[in-house]
């Protein structure tokens, strides 16, 4: 049912965008002026081209000076309309860090390219082949050491079901969600997304409906689980033509991200009701982020150095984590929070038949099958992460050593007196331990 409903959805959308909004061939109209380049900008380059003409029709000492003043008042103008600008985008990104890292970014590195030259069919099934083949290598490594140690690791204790059905959606909603969701387009989507938002008027109903769909049968479309992948270059300085030097970034269709926005709602919800997140995880959850995880961290420093403790800091980053997650334990971690019903299939069906293709210019390599991970770029998998992650934290406090993690960073920070001769082996048998249960969780 809601394979065929998305089907139509996206049949639909394709022939009325057609309609009402052919293709045909545009000319170039240049490259587009900078968003700081003002009115009053304009004015002045124009005013700068007439004192050049002046000065090249007559070759006058005098023009020639006017000219080198004005060039001064041109560039000093044009430092100031960049300066406003950029100090207006910081001001208003004050509490919106994406945005303001966006801006950064731009300033940084205003001319960003994805160092890719080749975008031939061959090329996007390298690429294909290689983010594939690196996480499927990691897994076998996993594979290759686990015992019946490990699997006492990863069990989970049972619980009562506490969730086990979603509740479906109204059409206010439906516009509600069209109206906040993020409109980043993949090019699987029939017409933009940020079209969809705009006629949302007429197509709140619509999107009612395959989201219900989804929820009531348990079932997410095929459509939904493949991902476009595009790579990135990680710095401008590597070299652009080794794979390793390239980073996947994953879009997903937009209708799929509306229905995962829908379950990411009432999941959290349930969490946050329930209280069931570790409470030193940070990353992806209200009231819990970066500078949250900063403050925290920095606070336990200072309140132990306050009592004349030393302490030691492990950081430690995780290579592929979100790519490698099993799906058996996450099902069983998620089982084990009283999750079940037709929630627990629904997310099932979201984490099974998942894929992913590369896309390079107007060339796409034929999708790759995943076994394992959740899809990024998707609203759901973050989430899924935490609870994923959740069980380190225990693991951890266990050595009496604190930690804090974010995503797929963990910190842990163990403080003792000047005299204590034992702290370092404390710390290294805890590391042991968390080595044991990232091996036994495929995580590296």
């Amino acid at each position: 049912m809601a394979d065929a409903l998305v089907s139509l959805w996206n049949r639909e959308l394709t022939r009325a965008i057609d309609t009402i909004a052919p293709e045909r061939p545009l000319s170039s109209s240049g490259a587009q002026p900078s968003p700081w380049f003002t009115e009053e900008l304009a004015a002045l380059k124009r005013k700068k081209r007439g004192l050049e003409r002046v000065w090249r029709s007559k070759w006058n000492e005098s023009d020639r000076t006017w000219l080198q003043l004005f060039l001064k008042v041109y560039a000093a103008a044009i430092d100031a309309a960049k300066n406003a600008f950029f100090a207006t985008n910081i001001a208003s990104a004050k509490n919106r860090l994406a945005e303001l890292f966006r801006v950064v970014r731009g300033l940084l590195n205003p001319t960003t390219q994805d160092g890719i030259s080749d975008s031939s069919a061959a090329r996007c099934e390298a690429f294909a082949r290689f983010f594939t083949d690196k996480v499927a290598l990691i897994r076998s490594g996993f594979d290759a050491i686990l015992t019946a140690v490990s699997r006492d690791v990863t069990r989970t204790p049972s619980c009562p079901i506490l969730m086990d059905s979603f509740q479906l959606i109204e059409l206010e909603d439906a516009d509600k969600v069209l109206g906040e969701a993020r409109a980043t387009t993949c090019i699987l989507d029939p017409c933009p997304s940020w079209l969809v938002r705009e006629a949302r008027g007429g197509l709140a109903e619509w999107v009612k409906v395959v989201v219900n769909a989804s929820l009531r049968d348990s079932i997410v479309p095929a459509s939904f689980k493949l991902a476009v992948i595009k790579p990135l270059l990680k710095k401008p300085s590597l070299d652009p033509t080794q794979l390793d030097n390239y980073r996947p970034i994953s879009n997903l269709p937009f209708l799929g991200k509306v229905v995962e926005w829908v379950v990411a709602a009432q999941l959290q919800a349930f969490l946050a009701d329930a209280d069931i997140l570790d409470p030193a995880q940070s990353g992806f959850r209200p009231g819990h982020g970066t500078e949250t995880a900063l403050v925290a961290l920095v606070d336990d420093l200072h309140q132990e150095l306050d009592k004349g403790s030393v302490s030691l800091l492990v950081l430690l980053d995780l290579s592929a984590a979100f790519d490698t997650v099993d799906h058996g334990i996450l099902l069983g971690r998620l089982a084990g929070l009283g999750i079940g019903g037709t929630v627990l299939q629904w997310l099932r069906s979201f984490l099974e038949g998942q894929s992913q293709m590369v896309s390079l210019g107007d060339t796409c390599s034929a999708p790759q099958p995943l076994s394992c991970g959740v899809p990024q770029g998707s609203i759901l998998s973050p989430m899924l992460f935490n609870i994923y992650m959740k069980p380190l934290g225990e693991i951890i406090r266990s050595f009496r050593v604190r930690c804090h993690l974010y995503a797929d960073d963990v910190q842990l920070c163990h403080s003792f007196p000047p005299v204590t001769k034992e702290a370092v082996q404390v710390l290294n048998r805890c590391l042991a331990a968390v080595s044991d249960w990232m091996r036994a969780n495929k995580l590296n």
